[in-house]
């Protein structure tokens, strides 16, 4: 087989490889386009609106209520406090030397 033939064939199975590959991500574009319009529709009509305004306003007692809790709970047990405090920092230190890179 000569030199110009074998690159010919190379450069069509690149070109091959380059339209499955723009095929593959035309699709995906074409999914995320729908599933943002399908969002879209959900969440413009007043029904979604008042519910997520609801959600909100739920998740925002039920913060307070737990703050409160706590802040209840830390004044009746500063050293249950304190121990919850150096357990969760503790944690949080063990976690990044276990996910930090070798060369860091």
């Amino acid at each position: 087989m000569s030199r110009q033939a074998d690159i010919e064939r190379r450069l069509d199975h690149l070109g091959n490889r380059v339209r499955e590959y723009a095929d593959g991500a035309a699709d995906t574009a074409d999914d995320w386009l729908s599933r943002g319009r399908r969002a879209v529709g959900r969440l413009s009509s007043s029904n979604a609106s008042k519910r997520i305004a609801r959600r909100a306003e739920d998740l925002a007692d039920e913060a307070n209520y737990q703050y409160r809790r706590l802040r209840r709970h830390a004044g009746r047990h500063p050293v249950a406090t304190a121990a919850i405090v150096a357990g969760t920092v503790g944690a949080l230190f063990l976690l990044y030397r276990a996910l930090r890179r070798e060369e860091d």
